[in-house]
């Protein structure tokens, strides 16, 4: 017995790299799985490698920055295997440049796959689970939509707006026993090599898990003993896990009376927040 045995699960951008170990980790737990890529060798190959595993697959192929390729993607698990338990919004591309270089159409083709493509499937995936009754709808995020990554405006906006968007969902779909959770995988990908070879560093050095690893930690969160877990944040990079908490408040000061500017300048004097970055000397 699987893990996942009769789970119907949708994974964007999963016909390569961490997308693809994921699929394969949840097929050899039992999944039935639509797989979804823009290669479509890449794509056959891993539907291949699904049904090698006895697992049904059937694979549609697009860009999640197209509406009709979301909604053909809940639309073909719901046709194909009778309904969806859980959505996987792993797709992401990276187009990579500091604020002052970075162009419109690098700001909107990431804004385009990664915030916009997540929001299409969340959308029809969420009529369809409310539909049925039950659902389970994952965002993929990254250490960029938490603490923001330098050359990454577009990629950290996109990946810290699935976040609000899984915050949100999770209190407009409670009532319909949908949940909405995130996952930031620490993994060597194709997205996160460049940085591990300019480091001089191995993968493990920096904490980065090998895929195949980290791809557990997803099968965990889509199982049914992550149940309880609704508006969660997960990493994991194979031998370490933590939960992320959405900001909470620091340095609280509470008057009966409305704060003065000066009160502020007095307040806040003695307080020293570790800044993120130093500006040059």
């Amino acid at each position: 017995m699987g893990r996942l045995d009769g789970k119907r699960i949708v994974i964007t951008g999963s016909s390569r790299s961490l997308g693809r170990h994921f699929a394969l980790a949840c097929a050899a737990e039992g999944a039935s799985l639509i797989v979804n890529g823009t290669n479509d060798a890449a794509l056959a190959a891993v539907a291949q490698e699904i049904a090698a595993l006895g697992s049904p697959v059937h694979a549609v192929h697009g860009s999640v920055a197209e509406t009709q390729v979301c909604n053909a993607l809940i639309e073909t698990c719901v046709d194909k295997f009778g309904g969806i338990d859980v959505l996987v919004n792993n797709a992401g591309i990276v187009r990579d440049r500091t604020l002052l270089k970075m162009s419109d159409e690098d700001f909107d083709a990431v804004i385009a796959v990664n915030l916009r493509g997540p929001f299409l499937c969340m959308r029809r995936a969420a009529q369809a689970m409310v539909a049925q009754g039950s659902g389970h709808i994952i965002q993929i995020t990254s250490a960029s939509g938490l603490v923001g990554n330098f050359g990454q405006t577009n990629y950290a906006a996109a990946k810290a707006g699935l976040m609000g968007m899984m915050y949100t969902a999770t209190k407009e779909l409670a009532r319909y026993n949908v949940r909405c959770n995130a996952m930031w995988p620490v993994a060597r990908t194709d997205m996160t090599q460049p940085l591990i070879d300019k480091s001089g560093k191995s993968a493990a050095e920096l904490g980065f898990g090998e895929p195949q690893d980290v791809a557990r930690g997803l099968v965990w969160l889509a199982s049914d003993a992550a149940s309880g877990f609704n508006g969660q944040c997960l990493t994991f990079n194979g031998q370490k896990t933590a939960l992320w908490h959405s900001p909470s408040e620091a340095y609280v000061k509470q008057e009966q009376h409305p704060i003065s500017i000066e009160e502020l300048e007095d307040y806040y004097a003695g307080l020293a927040p570790v800044p993120i970055y130093s500006s040059r000397s």
